[in-house]
């Protein structure tokens, strides 16, 4: 196979910035088109020091009309008006990582279909796709700690969780909750019951359980550090500890990013990596699962780049064999 020309639009952000670092030693990528309005004509080592010695690019204004693929890193709301605005690129298979196309009732651009990007979930119709809506970061770490659950019609109680995440979740431009002074030493609760990924969470819940209805009751919290999240999520389950465990190593059998772990886990088992680590725990008729990953990179950018690697039909860890931060 012919190695790929990518474009990535709004490189200059935090996921921006972590698709640069995973594509620039990408085995299959051949051509990458940095598109930054801001940072026109900046080599990219400019803004991302990180990356000296590994690449000579410099920002463009304007992707690449031979790009295979176009990831789009814009703000919520702006990848519509973007593609809108540019509909030659719908010629180009496209990855977007805002929201402005998770959701059933908006996945679709001129009768253009988006796919919900989970691979654990939807990796059969990834293949097969030309533009991909990839999930938000609190909704991959939770629906990956539901989705054996719903595949085997078990949620039929309340759901409780609650998540922590890094300052890296705001996005780039600096703000009052993402600042420093504020943010060092701090801890606190932000769109209680009603977080924006709760839509897309419950969405892919019913695919695989259709008569999901469950209270479902989300908690997100913003952390003092900067990358990577902690969801605990807690509901009633009448099967053994080691029943539950078997549910979830069959389900994610096939997955090579997802892990059922016995072992306690933190934030930095999975930090710098595309993993979701996974822990089960059952008291009395409750069950604790504690899931985490890095928000931007299987939460993000990871995640986008395994949805390439599905999409032409490449290993689906190419690229992705990253190591965790552990000190």
């Amino acid at each position: 196979m012919k190695k790929l020309n990518v474009s990535i639009i709004g490189a200059a952000g935090y996921t921006g910035g972590e698709l640069l670092r995973l594509l620039v030693n990408h085995p299959n990528v051949d051509g990458i088109t940095a598109v930054s309005q801001s940072q026109k004509n900046k080599l990219v080592t400019e803004v991302f020091t990180d990356l000296l010695g590994e690449t000579d690019l410099r920002f463009s204004d304007s992707p690449n009309k031979n790009s295979d693929v176009i990831f789009l890193c814009l703000q919520h709301g702006d990848s519509l008006n973007y593609l809108k605005e540019n509909p030659h690129l719908l010629n180009c298979k496209i990855i977007d990582l805002s929201r402005d196309f998770r959701l059933l009732e908006n996945n679709s651009l001129d009768a253009k279909k988006f796919v919900y990007g989970l691979p654990e979930l939807n990796k059969e119709k990834i293949k097969n796709a030309n533009y991909i809506a990839n999930p938000g970061c609190y909704a991959t770490a939770i629906q990956l700690a539901l989705l054996p659950f719903a595949k085997n019609n078990l949620l039929n109680g309340t759901i409780h969780v609650s998540a922590v995440t890094g300052s890296t979740g705001a996005g780039v431009k600096p703000s009052d909750t993402t600042h420093f002074s504020w943010r060092q030493n701090n801890i606190s609760v932000y769109h209680p019951f009603e977080h924006p990924h709760n839509s897309e969470i419950k969405e892919s819940l019913i695919q695989l359980q259709n008569n999901f209805s469950s209270e479902f009751l989300f908690i997100p919290q913003r952390g003092n550090f900067t990358r990577g999240i902690l969801a605990t999520t807690v509901l009633e389950c009448d099967l053994s500890e080691n029943e539950i465990k078997e549910l979830f190593t069959d389900f994610y059998s096939n997955d090579p990013f997802t892990f059922l772990v016995d072992k306690t886990i933190d934030l930095k088992m999975v930090v710098n990596t595309n993993k979701c680590l996974l822990n089960i725990k059952k008291h009395n008729k409750h069950v604790l699962i504690t899931s985490v990953i890095d928000n931007l990179l299987k939460g993000a950018a990871g995640q986008a780049v395994q949805n390439m690697n599905i999409m032409f039909g490449l290993n689906e860890q190419e690229g992705l064999k990253l190591k965790c931060i552990t000190y």
